[in-house]
Order: structure tokens, then sequence, then C-alpha cells
């Protein structure tokens, strides 16, 4: 199987199925001298875990990580990282039954279409899972970014039609502690109280009626320099769409003012420049953070919409492997709404990301070759 790799500079590539021994990572392109251990790690592992609350799939997995290399005395070699967590709740007969029939919204028909053969116990790659391996390797690109001033605000912008209130620069514009401990204290990772409960009410209501919601996640990064991203194939907003389209739930994405901005004219779309407190910065952002590929300084904010979970026990009609028309309730352990737990795994992409081509970036310029090699020498 090709395309398990992501990354230029700051690579990685995830392995293991949902039903298999374990999953994980190994990274290649760490800095030496990183101070880790598996607790920075777990940190972000444990925001994607399984069995959090009653909105989220019942199976129990501690998501336990494992750091089997790269490390020496609590720093980063320069080596080659490898993270491991044991799958340790596998019900496998839940899905003895689906071998010969295709789940509608999975992908089980286009993985029999392309190999022949798949692991149908809970989709095996293709499976939420495998996004363990993206998380583990986040956490760590997200710390050398926090060490080099640069934060992340990742949340539930909406489930279903319940939306927050606040916009993206409304809420980076309060305390983002105390944003962010709003965020994390919460079963559905939303900064707002009511918007949460009426989420929460909605859900019940679809957990209810057998069914599952969908939403937006919403993705703030600040404290990027002007200058990161490349003009042509590798440009920030690109890769940022690549990597967040990399996630299986998700089916659209859009940075700054997105779609709407199609409805706008150029003189309300065009964020304009001025000087202060002697910075570059722009009156409005509706670029997200990024023009012509290249970081502006500014804010970059994008959002991913996340599909219903496709696994509902409501009936549907599908078909068998040999054609056979007929329907299907799915049973099992299914999480009501993907959103919660995958905006860590949003968060983790877009860290990758932002590393990566700041990495690339390291060598635009003559002259940063040269201060950086005559500190060295």
């Amino acid at each position: 199987m090709a395309g398990s790799t992501f990354g230029n500079h700051f690579k990685i590539t995830t392995w293991g199925e949902s039903h298999g021994r374990g999953v994980g990572v190994v990274i290649d392109g760490c800095p030496a001298g990183l101070p880790l251990d598996e607790k920075d790690i777990q940190k972000f592992l444990d925001r994607r875990k399984p069995g959090q609350s009653k909105f989220s799939t019942q199976r129990k997995e501690a998501d336990a990580v494992e750091l089997l290399s790269g490390t020496f005395e609590g720093k980063t070699t320069g080596t080659p990282i490898s993270l491991m967590v044991f799958n340790k709740d596998q019900h496998s007969k839940d899905y003895g039954e689906i071998a010969n029939y295709y789940r509608p919204g999975h992908a089980d028909y286009t993985f029999d279409m392309k190999y022949g053969f798949r692991d149908y116990r809970g989709g095996g790659r293709s499976s939420g899972r495998e996004t363990i391996g993206r998380v583990a390797a986040g956490a760590i690109a997200a710390k050398i970014l926090k060490q080099l001033g640069i934060s992340f605000c990742t949340y539930t912008r909406s489930i279903g039609p319940v939306s927050i209130s606040s916009s993206a620069k409304e809420l980076l514009a309060g305390d983002l502690s105390e944003i962010t401990e709003k965020i994390l204290s919460n079963p559905l990772y939303m900064p707002e109280e009511l918007p949460c409960q009426k989420a929460q009410d909605f859900l019940k209501s679809c957990m209810a009626k057998k069914d599952s919601a969908g939403g937006i996640i919403e993705c703030a990064i600040t404290g990027v320099p002007a200058g990161i991203g490349e003009p042509v194939f590798e440009k920030l907003d690109a890769n940022l769409a690549k990597a967040v389209f990399s996630i299986g739930a998700v089916k659209g994405f859009e940075i700054g003012g997105g779609f709407a901005s199609a409805a706008s004219l150029g003189s309300e779309n065009n964020d304009s420049f001025e000087q202060k407190d002697g910075k570059t910065t722009t009156v409005t952002n509706h670029s997200g953070g990024i023009l012509g590929g290249i970081s502006s300084g500014m804010p970059i904010i994008f959002r991913a919409a996340i599909k219903p979970t496709p696994s509902i026990a409501a009936p549907q009609k599908t078909i068998t492997r040999d054609g056979e028309n007929i329907e299907i309730s799915i049973h099992g352990r299914h999480d009501p709404v993907i959103v919660p737990r995958a905006v860590v795994v949003v968060e983790s992409m877009a860290a990758l990301t932002l590393l990566d081509l700041i990495l690339e970036h390291m060598g635009s310029r003559i002259e940063s070759m040269a201060q950086f090699y005559r500190t060295i020498v």
C-alpha cells in the first residue's frame, strides 16, 4: 500500500489496523535535543481516545503510547522516533457479518475494488484508529512549534445545526488559556457553554433515532511569522488542505473567508495592510493568514467539515459482495458523532504541515543559511 507517508522534512509514516495488534508511527526528521517523553505525547492521545463520554464509542482503550526509539536521557537524538499503541479491546466478532456486504458511507466497497481483499474488522487501515499515529506525531510537532512561539486553538465550531456564536477573531482576542480550558473541559470541545448544551441535546435526539451527526472543526494558529510556505506546489494553504482532507471523515475545507469570499466584492474581500505598533499587519483577515501560498503573519484560520458517523443502527440499504440487494442495521460500538475526537486530529495534521514547511523555509535565504552555518562551525 502506497500513501502512508506524509511530509518532506518532518516525515511521518503511520502503520497498523483497527483490530490488529497495534497502531503507530515512525517519525524521521525530528531535530536532536528536544526534551521528550511519553507524557508529552499522551496528552494529545488522551484528547482522541474512545470512551470519554456518552457521545463517543464505548470501546475501552487506554491508548497508552510506548516510545520505542529516537530518544536518549530524555531528549531526541535526531534519529527516527518510533511510537506504538497496542490495541487492547478489540471485539472483532462485532464485524463478522459485514465481511460479505458493504456498509454505506464506509470504504468497504472501494477497498474491495482496489485490492480485491479487505480487513473488515472495524475498517482495518481505513479505520479512524489509524489517526493515533498522526496525533502522536502531531504532539511532537506541536511541542517544537511551541518553542518557536506558535500556538493552536482548535475546537468544535458546530455540531449538526448548533453552532457557537463567537468568531475565531473574537476568541483569539480573549484569554487563550481560559478559552482552551473551556474547550478541554466539555465532552464536545466547544468554547461556549450554551451551544455545547444544545448540541448535547441534539445528539441525544440523534441517538434515540439510531442516527448520527456531523459538524465543523475550526483551527486558529497564532505566532506564525510571514514567509512560511512555497508559492507553487508546496503552498501552505494547499498543504493544509491536503493534510486535513487526508483525515477519513473530512468532506470539506475552507480557509479565511472560504466559500463566503465567492459572494463578496474585491473591495470587501481584500485585506488592507497597515503598520501597527511597528509591525506590518492587515485590517481584516479574509485570507486566513495566507497569501499566495505563503503566511502573512496574521492568524491562520481554517475550518474542516466532518461528515456524520456512517455506522448507524437505523436500517440502511446496501448490497452484498455478490450483488444482492439487502437491508442492514449496524451494531457494535460506534461514535454518534466523530467531531469532538477529530479536533485533536485536525490540530495534529496542521502542526505537521506547518513544521514541515518551516524546516523547508530555513533554506530560503542565503543570509539565513550563512548565519546558521556560522553558529555550528
